[in-house]
């Protein structure tokens, strides 16, 4: 079964539609530059009203030591999930299993990149785009993945209901991961929107389960 992760919630009714349709984690981001940023205090009330069994995950690039600990103090956060140059003792420090984004283009090596965050729970593949640090809304040649990668996939960038089903019949990734695909504007997730990914999620996992 692909699990789901919707990233950027920057609101209340936002994270519990994702969390009604089926959403297995939600993603905050804690980077300034980010349409999607929220504030130490906003994330509180957004990790307040996530129900049982959905994972909070918090999203930092190139954070200082004390920024993420800050967060941690105030925000129950369950994964933390690195999209920087950050190295993996960096990431390991913080008592909390973690993801390791790679922004994927060619003469990437991503089995040396798994290698390197042996000790990360996944790593979430993303695009990559010069200047920035995900949620673009472009997709990468998913060729690109081995086959043998050691870590659990999470699949990333430019992803929507049109062709996330497709995307999970090539890659066969443990998890998928949408911002921009499920928006209505930058920040303002769409309801709808959320429950046709997830629909087509389990649309094609059942397919591949025949």
């Amino acid at each position: 079964m692909t699990r789901i992760k919707i990233c950027g919630i920057t609101r209340v009714e936002d994270a519990l539609a994702a969390a009604r349709s089926g959403a297995d984690a939600l993603g905050l981001v804690f980077y300034a530059k980010s349409p999607r940023h929220v504030s130490v205090q906003q994330a509180v009330q957004l990790a307040a009203v996530v129900p049982p069994f959905v994972t909070v995950v918090g999203l930092f690039v190139n954070p200082s030591e004390g920024e993420v600990r800050e967060a941690l103090r105030h925000v129950p956060l369950d994964l933390l999930q690195f999209h920087g140059e950050e190295d993996p003792e960096f990431c390991a420090q913080f008592a909390r299993p973690y993801l390791k984004a790679v922004r994927v283009k060619p003469g990437v090596d991503l089995l040396q990149c798994a290698a390197r965050y042996a000790g990360a729970q996944g790593l979430l593949l993303d695009a990559y785009i010069e200047g920035t640090h995900g949620g673009t809304g472009a997709s990468f040649d998913w060729a690109l993945i081995p086959r043998n990668l050691p870590l659990p996939v999470v699949l990333s960038g430019g992803l929507h209901a049109g062709n996330v089903a497709q995307a999970i019949r090539q890659v066969r990734p443990y998890a998928v991961d949408v911002s921009s695909g499920v928006e209505a504007a930058k920040g303002i997730k769409d309801a709808a929107k959320i429950a046709a990914f997830i629909n087509e999620v389990k649309r094609a996992d059942v397919q591949l389960s025949r």
